[in-house]
C-alpha cells in the first residue's frame, strides 16, 4: 500500500534532532555534540537525546543537560533501530533530524537540510559525513571504503550537491516524521549470532519510499557532519570484519524487500567505482606510490569479505528476516516472534525519563 504526501511548505512549521547515545565512555563526544547542535545557524525547535539501555548515562545526561529532552530507548532489546523510533515517536517537529554521539555538526548542517525539505515531495535527506581521524589516516585505507567508518565515500554520488539516492548514512539523516506512517527501524538489524550487523536505515529507506508514492530521498553534500574516528576502528582486521558484515545485512535486508532493491546502489558501486579505485590505485603505484598497491589490495579484500558475507546470509535459515507487513511482526533465527516496532504507540503507557 502507499501513501500520497501531504501538499505544503516547511515554513512555520517545527525541526527537531534526535542525539543517540548508548557509551559513557563517549561522554565528551556526546558533549560536543549537544554543542554543535545549539550552534546551528538554524537552531532546531527541540533536542533529544535517547540513551541506549545505560540507565547511568541516563540518569547523567539528565542532569547535565536540563534544557535537552533526555530519555531511554524504549525497544526491548538495545540497537539504533529502537533509539531512533523513539526518537522519532516522543519528537514533535514535522522534520526529524539525526546525529550520532559521537559526530559534530558544521554550523549550516540543520539550515542546509530544513532547505531540502520545502520541496514537499521530500521525505529522506542525508548528509555528508566527513572522517576526523583522531590517529592519522591509514595509508592502506581507500576512500571508496570510507564507510566502514560510518562515513561518505568515493562513488556514493556523482559529486553534485544534491543527489536522488536509495537510501543515505543514519547519522544525519533527517525524515519527515510522517514517514512512521511506514513503521519503525526495524530492530533485528542490529546483531545475529555475535556478528554486528546494521543496514536499518537502508532497509527503511526503502520501506517510506515505497510507501509514499511520488517521495524523494536526497543526499545533501553542503549539510556536513565530521565524525570522530578513534584509532581502535582503523585495524585491518576490523575493516575485514566490518565489510563482511556488511555482506551479511545486505543479504538480510535483500531477504526483506527484494534483491533488486537491496542491490541496486552496490552494483553500481561494485562495477564502476570499485573497479575505477583499483585502476587509479595500480596508475599511482608505477609512478612509484608505495601505498598504492596497499591501496588497490584493501579494495580487493574489502569487496571480497563483503561478498563471502553475502553469501552466507543467502545460506541462513530464511525464517531469520521476515517481510514487514501489518504490524512488523519478526520471526527471528532462533524461532521467537519479535516486533520491529508498532506502527502506533501509547506513549501514556510508557515511562517519560
Amino acid at each position: 500500500m502507499t501513501a500520497s504526501i501531504e501538499p505544503g511548505a516547511l515554513a512555520g512549521e517545527t525541526v527537531s534532532v534526535v542525539v543517540c547515545t548508548y557509551s559513557s565512555e563517549r561522554w565528551e563526544t556526546l558533549a560536543a555534540c549537544i554543542a554543535s547542535v545549539h550552534a546551528q545557524s538554524c537552531r532546531p525547535d527541540e533536542l533529544l537525546v535517547v540513551v541506549d539501555h545505560n540507565e547511568e548515562l541516563l540518569a547523567r545526561a539528565a542532569a547535565a543537560f536540563p534544557s535537552v529532552t533526555v530519555l531511554a530507548n524504549q525497544a526491548a532489546e538495545r540497537g539504533p533501530g529502537g533509539a531512533r523510533t523513539t526518537g522519532m515517536e516522543r519528537s514533535h517537529g514535522v522534520v526529524v533530524a539525526f546525529i550520532d554521539d559521537d559526530a559534530q555538526a558544521e554550523p549550516s548542517w540543520l539550515e542546509k537540510i530544513i532547505e531540502a525539505f520545502r520541496d514537499p515531495q521530500v521525505m529522506i535527506v542525508g548528509s555528508q559525513v566527513v572522517p576526523r581521524w583522531e590517529a592519522s589516516r591509514p595509508p592502506w585505507f581507500p576512500d571508496e571504503f570510507d564507510w566502514v567508518v560510518g562515513c561518505s565515500y568515493r562513488g556514493q554520488t556523482g559529486g553534485a550537491d544534491v543527489t536522488p539516492v536509495r537510501n543515505v548514512i543514519a547519522n544525519g539523516m533527517a525524515a519527515r516524521r510522517a514517514s512512521l506512517e511506514a513503521g519503525g527501524f526495524r530492530v533485528d538489524l542490529g546483531r545475529l549470532r555475535g556478528v554486528p550487523l546494521g543496514c536499518e536505515e537502508t532497509e527503511w529507506c526503502i520501506r517510506v519510499a515505497r510507501h509514499f508514492a511520488g517521495s524523494k530521498v536526497l543526499q545533501l553534500s553542503p549539510a556536513v557532519l565530521v565524525h570522530s574516528v578513534p584509532a581502535a576502528r582503523t585495524g585491518v582486521q576490523r575493516f575485514l570484519r566490518h565489510c563482511y558484515a556488511e555482506g551479511l545485512s545486505k543479504a538480510l535486508v535483500a531477504a526483506a524487500v527484494g534483491s533488486t532493491a537491496a542491490l541496486a546502489s552496490e552494483r553500481r558501486y561494485v562495477v564502476r567505482t570499485l573497479p575505477a579505485g583499483v585502476a587509479t590505485r595500480l596508475a599511482r603505484a608505477a609512478r612509484g606510490d608505495r601505498w598504492a598497491l596497499a591501496q588497490a589490495a584493501t579494495i580487493v579484500a574489502g569487496l571480497s569479505a563483503a561478498v563471502a558475507g553475502y553469501v552466507a546470509g543467502h545460506l541462513l535459515p530464511r525464517r531469520g528476516l521476515g517481510r514487514v507487513g501489518g504490524d512488523q511482526a519478526i520471526t527471528r533465527h532462533d524461532g521467537a516472534v519479535q516486533h520491529a516496532w508498532p506502527l502506533t504507540s501509547d506513549r501514556s503507557a510508557r515511562s517519560h525519563h
